[in-house]
């Protein structure tokens, strides 16, 4: 028996033949999923509309939420440092998420928003959205920011820690992509050992560095 998750799908709301700019005010709309309900927008991706290289990451988080701009956050400001270090400049690049809408739960005081990993439907009814964006941007290299965004192109069984810094081949939505999968930079924040952790990260961005030919 069907149920209604099972009928989660941004398809309907994505548009034909729409450039980047019809695609974002499109998203905006979205209702493919239920996580609009809650969350105060859409977040979709931004970036230059050509980049060699696109960075997915998992969904927005707080601050992206308020401001509808993907990793503005602290994670953002990491992720941007770690880039500039690695060689690939963070101006160059098309960033969005697997998820478009923030998940969460409320906990205590003043029920500050929390954020909760989007589930595989989630992920699944959000897809027309990244497929739309890798057709249109067309990026040389993927890098992949964690295990759900892995999940999202690569199927459940993906694990980042066993495939990160290593450069990917895999057909997605039709299409052969590269791939270097890292952990996300807000992995990097909550590490006992920050610095070490945000050297794997940089270490692992210096592979995708060298795949584009820095």
């Amino acid at each position: 028996m069907k149920t209604p998750e099972d009928a989660y799908s941004a398809a309907p709301f994505v548009p034909a033949h729409a450039d980047l700019a019809a695609l974002r005010e499109a998203a905006a709309r979205c209702r493919g999923c239920p996580l609009h309900r809650d969350a105060t927008r859409t977040v979709f991706g931004a970036g230059a509309a050509h980049a060699r290289v696109m960075l997915v990451g998992e969904q927005p988080g707080d601050q992206e939420d308020r401001r509808g701009v993907p990793f503005v956050g602290p994670a953002g400001k990491l992720l941007d440092r770690a880039l500039a270090e690695a060689g690939i400049d963070p101006g160059e690049a098309y960033v969005t998420n697997a998820v478009k809408h923030f998940k969460f739960s409320r906990s205590g005081p003043g029920k500050r928003r929390i954020h909760k990993a989007p589930s595989l439907r989630e992920m699944t009814a959000c897809g027309p959205w990244l497929a739309t964006e890798l057709a249109l941007v067309e990026p040389e290299l993927i890098v992949v920011l964690g295990a759900t965004a892995g999940k999202a192109l690569l199927g459940s069984s993906f694990r980042v820690t066993q495939v990160r810094g290593t450069l990917l081949e895999h057909e997605i939505h039709g299409r052969p992509e590269r791939l270097v999968p890292t952990v996300h930079p807000s992995a990097v924040l909550r590490a006992d050992d920050r610095e070490a952790a945000y050297q794997g990260l940089v270490s692992d961005l210096g592979v995708a560095a060298g795949a584009l030919g820095r």
